[in-house]
């Protein structure tokens, strides 16, 4: 790989371009904190310009009326095209947001397979109905394109999340205008090459680069874009759903979460351990649907913990680009900054805070070791907030009924995990669980078929599957009279008037 990476401009109506007012923002490495490149900073009128093209390929390029079968070719172009230019998608997400390439790589493949599925998902589930009423009508209903969809995207695996997005959004015959995280700029710059030689008419796929407050907030405001698909931190989303209403958007919103995983005594206990120490240090513990609170029934609390610790201690801290490292640095240092300023407020709490260390050759890295929160109570701060980091409330519980309470007892209900080798039990707990998904006996295993999302503070409305559709599309019905039903004969024949006093 080249160690040399270009400035990142814009992508607007099938060119890369710089901003209107020529400004850039330094990208910076969270392995060495050291500048990798120079980003375009976008602002409204750049916006403008990207909404423009959008609509415009929108009204009156081909994209949307073309024809299912030509449109999933472009589609799977881009699929093969992800597929080709694997590796450099891998190292570009690796060296932006510090996630280990083992796991980059596992990203860029499941990217291709978002547009693989939306291809085949269009052709076979975007299907309308009819319905025969009493021999005298046909009703049935059809899926339309909504028009220019922007689409904000979140740091964390960045890659695999926009094209999460994008794949549906293009699919159904919208037009897109991305706006991706400031802090993870370059494999949505990857895209927009990709989607470039995959050869799209112009403007049916934009990005501009810049900041949520600027460019994300132009996006949201523009009364041309009909919709609104965010990732990213709860306030923001509540924000973007405030500014979406005078224009009326439709909004979909993946937010935060702070999700419990739940251990039996009678579970597979190493099984369980396996999936608790993934579950939240994997893509160094940056997931919206990491289990960052764990309750383990009272009986094996300290046997289990002690496994914990065995395991936290033999963590691999390392270089992002190592295939070995198992833990890389976080994405920005004021995201660092932030994390572990929760482990002090942790500490202030009352709770024993037990961490691997960071080897000193990585101290320029923005490291955060694998952490564990011990002796927590349910009510502190470090067990309702979100960290979003390698940092693991640990609790107890001794009941069924005490551990659901405090499991729904946060703002969040995203994902949940419970582990028991009594299915009853672990269907009866699932279902108890104010959560958008829940797993019993897995970690966090996606099937693109279903929907994903969240309640509560998590989120509004659902992606994934044909559920994308609902969001993506605008379903319209179409009534034919196929027999002469009565119409009421409204002034056919004027009427002798019951006005009969002169006026005068």
């Amino acid at each position: 790989m080249a160690s040399k990476i270009s400035n990142v401009l814009h992508y607007i109506n099938g060119e890369f371009v710089e901003g209107t007012a020529g400004k850039y923002f330094e990208n910076i490495n969270p392995f060495t904190n050291e500048p990798i490149n120079q980003v375009a900073e976008g602002f409204k009128e750049d916006i403008d310009a990207a909404v423009r093209a959008a609509k415009a390929a929108f009204e009156h390029g081909p994209w949307r009326t073309m024809s299912v079968h030509e449109r999933m070719k472009y589609v799977l172009r881009i699929a093969d095209l992800i597929e080709k230019y694997a590796d450099d998608i891998s190292y570009l997400e690796s060296l932006d947001t510090g996630i280990p390439i083992s796991q980059a790589q596992k990203q860029a493949a499941r990217a291709a397979e978002n547009f693989r599925f939306y291809a085949e998902m269009v052709k076979t589930r975007m299907v309308g109905e009819a319905y025969h009423v009493d021999g005298q009508f046909l009703n049935y209903t059809i899926y339309k394109p909504v028009g220019v969809a922007g689409l904000i995207t979140p740091w964390n695996t960045p890659f695999m999340l926009e094209t999460w997005k994008v794949a549906p959004a293009l699919a159904t015959g919208n037009t897109v205008v991305l706006k991706p995280a400031e802090w993870s700029p370059l494999t949505a710059n990857k895209l927009a090459e990709i989607i470039h030689e995959a050869g799209l008419p112009k403007g049916v796929f934009n990005v501009v680069h810049g900041f949520g407050e600027t460019a994300g907030a132009a996006l949201v405001a523009h009364p041309d874009v009909r919709l609104i698909s965010f990732t990213g931190e709860t306030k923001t989303g509540a924000e973007i759903i405030k500014n979406s209403a005078d224009t009326l958007k439709k909004t979909s919103m993946e937010l935060g979460g702070k999700s419990p995983l739940i251990v039996f005594a009678d579970a597979n206990l190493e099984r369980a351990l396996d999936a608790a120490v993934w579950g939240i240090f994997s893509l160094n513990g940056e997931r919206c649907t990491a289990n960052s609170r764990l309750f383990v029934e009272q009986s094996i609390y300290d046997s289990f913990v002690e496994k914990l610790k065995e395991r936290v201690n033999n963590i691999v801290i390392g270089d992002p680009m190592d295939p070995a490292t198992e833990l890389g640095p976080l994405i920005h240092r004021d995201h660092w900054e932030r994390v572990v300023n929760y482990i002090k407020i942790a500490k202030q709490e009352g709770a024993e805070v037990y961490a691997a260390s960071v080897p000193e050759e990585l101290k320029k890295g923005n490291f955060v070791p694998p952490t564990l929160l011990l002796n927590c109570r349910n009510d502190m701060k470090v067990a309702q907030e979100e960290i979003f980091g390698p940092v693991m409330a640990v609790m107890s519980f001794e009941t069924e009924e005490e551990v659901i309470r405090m499991a729904n007892d946060v703002k969040y209900g995203l994902a949940a995990y419970v582990w028991t080798n009594d299915m009853k039990r672990g269907h009866r707990i699932a279902q108890a669980l104010e959560s958008g998904m829940a797993w019993i006996n897995s970690q966090n295993v996606r099937d693109l078929r279903i929907p994903f999302g969240g309640t509560k503070y998590s989120g509004l409305g659902r992606e994934g599957g044909h559920y994308s559709f609902d969001f993506y599309t605008e379903v319209q019905v179409v009534h034919v009279a196929i027999g002469d039903h009565p119409i009421p004969k409204f002034g056919k024949a004027k009427q002798p008037s019951t006005a009969s006093v002169e006026r005068r």
